[in-house]
């Protein structure tokens, strides 16, 4: 399967899915990729300040972690290219059109999104919106 770089093709068939599980971003300051993965993180980030994990709430709840936010992942389903050029900023002024604040981090496949659990339902009907 090819990825898609045409935009109008990438939102019509964005197919967002919403997962039913909490995330949270937490960070571990003398960390590296690879470490803490009890936690099942969903995404690592290597930053300055240290590693930031994604991961599910509940783990970071037993674990008594420190984290800001709590988080519903959001998929488009699509199979974009890496190199298509306009679907982040689409969906993102559709979110901040409806004063929804998301992380958006890229996979090879998928764009996921991470927005507010109680805005959640009302993110995903704006993101179908792309479609019509």
């Amino acid at each position: 399967m090819t990825a898609e770089k045409d935009l109008a093709r990438l939102l019509a068939t964005l197919s967002p899915e919403l997962n039913p599980q909490e995330y949270v971003f937490t960070t571990f300051a003398d960390a590296q990729y690879g470490d803490h993965s009890e936690l099942q993180p969903l995404a690592a980030m290597q930053e300055e300040e240290g590693l930031t994990l994604i991961v599910p709430r509940v783990l970071a709840d037993e674990q008594q972690l420190s984290y800001e936010g709590v988080f519903k992942c959001i998929t488009l389903k699509v199979h974009s290219s890496l190199a298509a050029v306009g679907l982040t900023a689409a969906f993102s002024r559709v979110l901040t059109d409806h004063d929804i604040s998301a992380n958006v981090i890229a996979g090879f496949y998928h764009d996921h999104i991470f927005v507010p659990p109680d805005r959640a339902d009302e993110a995903m009907q704006a993101l179908r919106s792309l479609s019509s």
